[in-house]
């Protein structure tokens, strides 16, 4: 039996926003065929996730501030398509903008400070990952606006702003549609890294992080995702073309990679939209939840999701270990399913 969801007055509920304006604007569009997901879009999407949060009356919406093209797009459809609507209140947080990841994490930390009942992420790998290490046992829902995005999902605002509503106010349970992510976490000499991994981990050889995406595969040497989906874009795609790995299965993947003529298997793979790349492995094995697995002896850095974020020095010591007990993510699919079977979202209109 499913447990009962608590009654709640959705007037009362808060639903946390985090869109960052620089999403999906990285190197990987100068070097391959990626578009560009610009910021009216990105306001757009806010719109439409407030209308289907408004449609189960959820009273408010806490956002970060954006830039003024996002904030643009979402103020004009405001005032344009939602007048007359039931919408939530909108609120940007009071707050001094830098530009930079740290506005995602102040942002992140006032939502949880004010008891958001959930936080909607639309950002790419990266920003999910910043918000991930954030928001406590919040449950987050990823909107896919970056470029190469395991993570999130590529989904309609609409539709999530009616799951995430039907949560919040309390229709379906959290028990029933909310589901822990795996993440990979790092230790650097033994001391826990400051950053974690969605996705995949990447070992490079190449030592600055600086420019962070990570887009040539030549430099990789080993590889570590706790997801890997056949169908994905990036680094991951690798592993998923090799032995798939989805989000339900307990377990990772741990990939060593080397030139393809000295492979075991080679595959090809969509490393960035528009660049397929062979890439050689000479090893795989599977990640044990729990179990750190050490990384080889070398100078470089990690990319975590993407990004490269740990420099490697000479005699450093890093290890990897898969973690079943990252963030609290919401089912959309089920969610949705669930609406339809118990008719959450019918009745006769007005």
């Amino acid at each position: 039996m499913s447990s009962s969801p608590a009654p709640v007055d959705p007037k009362e509920v808060t639903v946390g926003v985090v869109a960052n304006p620089a999403s999906g604007r990285d190197i990987r569009r100068l070097v391959a065929g990626a578009s560009v997901f610009d910021n009216a879009e990105k306001g757009n999407m806010v719109y439409r996730l407030m209308a289907g949060l408004g449609s189960l009356g959820v009273g408010r919406v806490l956002m970060m501030p954006a830039a003024s093209g996002l904030y643009d797009s979402l103020d004009r459809n405001l005032r344009t398509h939602g007048r007359g609507k039931r919408l939530p209140e909108l609120e940007l947080i009071e707050m001094t903008v830098y530009h930079n990841a740290s506005d995602t994490v102040h942002a992140v930390g006032e939502m949880v400070e004010r008891g958001v009942a959930a936080i909607a992420v639309l950002g790419g790998d990266g920003t999910s990952r910043l918000v991930a290490r954030h928001c406590g046992d919040t449950p987050i829902i990823p909107l896919s606006t970056g470029t190469n995005n395991a993570f999130p999902e590529m989904r309609e605002a609409t539709v999530a702003g009616l799951a995430l509503g039907l949560l919040v106010t309390g229709k379906v349970s959290r028990e029933e549609v909310v589901r822990r992510g795996k993440v990979l976490r790092l230790a650097v000499n033994g001391q826990p890294a400051s950053d974690c991994a969605l996705v995949d981990a990447a070992v490079s050889g190449e030592r600055f992080i600086g420019a962070r995406a990570l887009w040539r595969s030549g430099s990789v040497s080993e590889l570590f995702v706790a997801l890997a989906r056949p169908d994905s874009v990036g680094l991951s795609s690798v592993a998923g073309m090799l032995e798939p790995v989805s989000r339900e299965d307990a377990h990772g993947l741990h990939l060593k990679l080397c030139p393809p003529e000295e492979a075991r298997w080679v595959v090809n793979v969509p490393l960035a939209p528009g660049l397929i790349v062979p890439v050689g492995i000479r090893e795989k094995t599977r990640l044990t939840p729990g179990e750190p697995v050490e990384v080889e002896p070398g100078v470089g850095s990690v990319a975590l999701d993407g990004e490269r974020e740990i420099e490697r020095h000479n005699g450093d010591s890093v290890t990897v270990t898969l973690d079943p007990e990252g963030p609290a993510v919401l089912d959309v699919s089920q969610t949705m399913r669930l609406a339809s079977e118990r008719g959450l979202l019918t009745g006769a209109p007005g």
